[in-house]
């Protein structure tokens, strides 16, 4: 691979964060480190080209890496375009600035109440704005300049998905689990439905001691009309669901199906919609859990 891509995969590896504070560098760096990149915060300019040199050998078992640089170093203003100017030379690395307004940024401020790094003897207001000044051409050397203004965590993590994300396409793992609510709800379930007001085969003398697995069990908790309709609306709320929580960069969603004793009815529900989602190409784990208590 060579060209223009190949220096965009390569720049993709080494990135520096930077830019105003309040406007979300950290919350950046955790999102790049779920995508898999080691992250490093507030390491002091004059050890980055160090940092570079192991990590150009090898020395660290670092595939990608991101770096979060910003005024709270002493002396950052005069170290930090020095030493990127020598690394880029070196790397393909890429200079992430993030930004923010004024006000988005003392409403940060005071919601955290943590102090801005140069509230010394200042308002924040005029921390904020002494900063955007001092930080005007470190922002004019970034590679790409972000403003979180208007962006949310979750747009923000997309973004970065998107943008940095080495799968081709998000997996998530779904699990179905049937329980009886005589046991408790399992504790990981995200969602969980009550099939307690379906017919239940335990009244029926022949159906008592089988399972929902079994075809005479089955034949009779679905064809009621009830469970045709219950099915009808539960698979359509999975459907709106199940792409929603892959736009949150879900791995794992355990679905819970739960009736009096998870022997009959919760069983038959969680297989069915097994069948339903295993159709639609997701990856499916099955659980009954109580079905031989």
């Amino acid at each position: 691979m060579t060209g223009k891509k190949e220096k965009k995969l390569r720049e993709d590896r080494f990135l520096i964060i930077t830019g105003l504070s309040g406007s979300g560098k950290t919350v950046f760096s955790h999102f790049l480190e779920d995508l898999g990149f080691y992250c490093v915060d507030n390491l002091p300019s004059k050890l980055i080209p160090i940092f570079v040199q192991l990590w150009e050998r090898r020395e660290v078992e670092l595939d990608r890496v991101a770096l979060v640089v910003d005024m709270r170093e002493a002396g950052f203003l005069t170290e930090f375009p020095k030493v990127w100017e020598k690394i880029r030379k070196r790397i393909a690395a890429k200079l992430i600035f993030l930004e923010a307004s004024d006000d988005a940024l003392i409403k940060r401020f005071s919601e955290s109440r943590r102090p801005h790094p140069l509230s010394r003897k200042k308002s924040v207001i005029e921390a904020v704005r002494l900063e955007r000044e001092r930080l005007k051409d470190i922002k004019k050397m970034a590679d790409e300049v972000i403003d979180t203004t208007e962006i949310t965590i979750n747009h923000l993590k997309t973004l970065l998905r998107r943008s940095f994300s080495k799968r081709k396409s998000q997996k998530m793992q779904i699990s179905v689990v049937s329980f009886g609510y005589k046991y408790g709800i399992p504790m990981d379930s995200d969602l969980v439905f009550d099939t307690r007001f379906l017919p239940n085969p335990f009244y029926i003398d022949e159906m008592r001691d089988k399972t929902g697995r079994n075809q005479k069990v089955k034949e009779y908790v679905l064809k009621a009309p009830e469970t045709k309709k219950f099915l009808g609306e539960l698979y359509r709320f999975i459907d709106f669901m199940v792409p929603n929580f892959l736009e949150e960069d879900k791995s794992y969603l355990t679905i819970a199906c739960g009736c009096t004793g998870g022997k009959h009815r919760s069983v038959i529900i969680a297989e069915g919609l097994k069948e339903y989602l295993r159709k639609k190409k997701y990856d499916i784990r099955i659980y009954h859990r109580d079905i031989y208590k």
